[in-house]
């Protein structure tokens, strides 16, 4: 089988869609990842072809971060938060005219739609096409963060949108129980299936050695507005016997005026380099704030890379992340945005390591992405693929 994937990111770094497209690659699909600046030196996995389109707006030149990596004066800033909602859905759209130049040229038997960005494009081919489309919302879309000015009429023609859409697919995937619910009661959908965002059990660090008492914890993930950024900053403050580090691609305007303290950020790295660094630190902040729904829904990526490090984790206390941590006892909670309370999580955490060590390696065969690649495999078995030789 013939499968278009279809991603507005670099592919690269995208670990769901790596994830996903490897697992099929290895099943004897062919997969072919339509992204966005996508880089030139990049190795695909085996089975996997990658082809990069452009998407500048009209606002901002292709490969140029918004804000230019300082602190804008006032003035820009207010531009920015103005115009920010138009700059992103003009790349977008420009980023499916070129997708879609790219995609036609291609034989597919399945479009796989990677978020509501790529859905309307998405549905467009599979409709072309004649082919099962398979809509995978990595998160709630209509309760995801708004970054710029209210956009009221644009959410609404959005959501609208994934509704009649997403009752045409196939089949709808999902990163979460929270999220799947929200899509049955918003959508009244019947299809969608939950395939987490877990990591592959095993580790190229599992060499470095867990410490007896943990000496770090280590954000890893992207260092942007309303992941609790703040409330690391000021928690290290007090845990003066511990580094904390961030670790990630990071929004260059966000991190230009953050106040650093004493926390270490570095880029992003190699998934197996921040297993090492998770490893040798001993603890990972899994967190986000309780401000929007998509991340009372959520089950970051963060979670699962700790899980598969084999490091317990300090979580913000939000319903679905909270859920998991609880069932699992796979770390320590804090109230979101309360750096004391966080503070205190980390605590508690370094006098339960031992306790807390055993908990995540008990769970990690359920929380693993052998897991949830059976569940991806059994629901392209069942899509209704037309027989091109018949």
């Amino acid at each position: 089988m013939n499968i278009l994937m279809l991603v507005i990111t670099t592919v690269a770094t995208d670990t769901r869609v790596v994830r996903e497209a490897t697992t099929l690659a290895d099943a004897g699909h062919h997969v072919h990842v339509i992204g966005r600046g996508v880089p030139e030196d990049w190795t695909p996995p085996r089975g996997v072809t990658v082809s990069s389109v452009g998407g500048a707006s009209v606002f901002q030149k292709a490969g140029a971060p918004v804000g230019g990596g300082r602190r804008l004066p006032p003035h820009m800033r207010a531009a920015r938060w103005a115009l920010l909602p138009q700059h992103r859905a003009s790349a977008f759209a420009a980023w499916g005219r070129a997708a879609r130049t790219d995609a036609l040229a291609r034989t597919f038997d399945v479009v796989h739609a990677h978020d509501f960005n790529t859905l309307e494009l998405g549905a467009e081919l599979a409709r072309e096409r004649r082919v099962p489309l398979v809509y995978d919302t990595h998160e709630l879309w209509s309760g995801r963060p708004r970054v710029g000015r209210p956009t009221p009429v644009r959410a609404a023609r959005e959501a609208k949108v994934e509704g009649e859409l997403g009752a045409e697919a196939a089949a709808i995937i999902t990163v979460g129980e929270g999220v799947a619910d929200a899509l049955r009661a918003r959508y009244d959908w019947s299809h969608v299936t939950v395939v987490h965002n877990t990591f592959p059990s095993g580790t190229a660090a599992a060499d470095v050695p867990l410490p007896d008492t943990p000496k770090g914890a280590v954000y890893a993930g992207r260092i942007a507005p309303y992941r609790e950024i703040e409330a690391i900053v000021t928690a290290a403050r007090e845990l003066t016997d511990l580094d904390v580090t961030l670790v990630g691609p990071a929004d260059d305007t966000y991190l230009a005026a953050l106040d650093r303290g004493p926390v270490q950020v570095l880029g992003a790295l190699p998934v197996d380099d921040v297993d090492a660094l998770l490893r040798r630190t001993g603890l990972a902040l899994v967190t986000h704030s309780d401000r929007w729904e998509n991340h009372r829904l959520a089950m970051p990526n963060k979670l699962f890379h700790a899980v598969r490090a084999g490091v317990p984790v300090i979580a913000t206390d939000v319903r679905e992340l909270a859920r998991v941590v609880r069932q699992h006892d796979l770390g320590t909670l804090y109230r979101p945005g309360d750096a004391a309370s966080l503070a205190a999580a980390v605590r508690e955490a370094r006098d339960r390591y031992p306790e807390l060590l055993a908990n995540v390696r008990a769970a990690e065969p359920l929380l693993s992405w052998e897991h949830d690649a059976e569940t991806l495999l059994r629901l392209y078995a069942d899509l209704p693929v037309p027989d091109r030789a018949s």
